[in-house]
This record gives structure tokens, sequence and C-alpha cells, in this order.
């Protein structure tokens, strides 16, 4: 996977329990949803390089995003279990299947819980394993 995949022993994901199936329509389903949960960067800052680059073994200059596994927009946590330092290039390609996993929820081709297990355990594989075409 090139280092795009993040370990499970450090980053397993997590859900954020106040987003279910039943209210997706007032969460992530709805427009600017994901500001108001997003932590402001001081937290994150301080969470990308004191806690996940070292548990990642990355120096400090390697370019990267703290990425959430389970994104935002499909009900992800901001508890460090689900976030990683995301290496490479910023954007990053799993935006974009972020976004189509979102679009799938959210016009009900696939369940939340479905969508969630599947980009925590490979968010490469996601779209294949919800039967949605997609190459990131």
């Amino acid at each position: 996977d090139s280092g795009q995949l993040p370990s499970p022993f450090c980053t397993p994901g997590s859900t954020d329990p106040a987003v279910t199936q039943a209210d997706i329509g007032s969460t992530i389903c709805r427009a600017g949803w994901t500001a108001t949960v997003r932590p402001p960067s001081s937290e994150t800052e301080h969470a990308k390089f004191a806690v996940a680059y070292p548990a990642y073994g990355l120096p400090v200059t390697v370019t990267s995003e703290l990425d959430h596994l389970v994104p935002l927009e499909l009900g992800g946590s901001n508890d460090i279990t689900n976030l990683w330092p995301e290496a490479g290039r910023v954007p990053n390609p799993k935006d974009s299947t972020e976004s189509l996993l979102n679009s799938a929820v959210c016009s009900g081709k696939v369940t939340l819980a479905a969508t969630q297990r599947a980009i925590a355990t490979n968010w490469m594989t996601a779209p294949e394993v919800l039967g949605l075409a997609h190459t990131p």
C-alpha cells in the first residue's frame, strides 16, 4: 500500500456515537456539518507531532496530513484512535473516496455502519467492498 494505510494497532478507527443511520439527514448529509465537529488545528497539530508521528516512527519533516481513518463525513470520531499521519501529497487521494462514500450513504445506496466498517478496514478497497465503482 506504499504507506497509504494506517497501522491497525495504532489507528483502528473509531466513530462518533452521536452519528447514527437515523440522524444522517441532520449530521453527515447536511452541508457544512463537518465544520461543526472538526477540532481546531491547535489540537490536531499537537496530536500529529506529539502522538501520531512518534507512534508511526515518522520524522517531523515528513509531509503528511493528520487524517481521520473513518472520516468526519462518515461519522468518524476525533479520538486519537481514529487519527493517523497520512504521508504524501495534500490533499490526499483518500479524499475522493470519502466523498464517494458520503454520497452513497446519503443517497441510501449503502448503510452508514457498513461504510464505516469498510473504510476502517481498508479505505483503498472500501468502494469495491461496498459494490461502488471507484479508483482513488
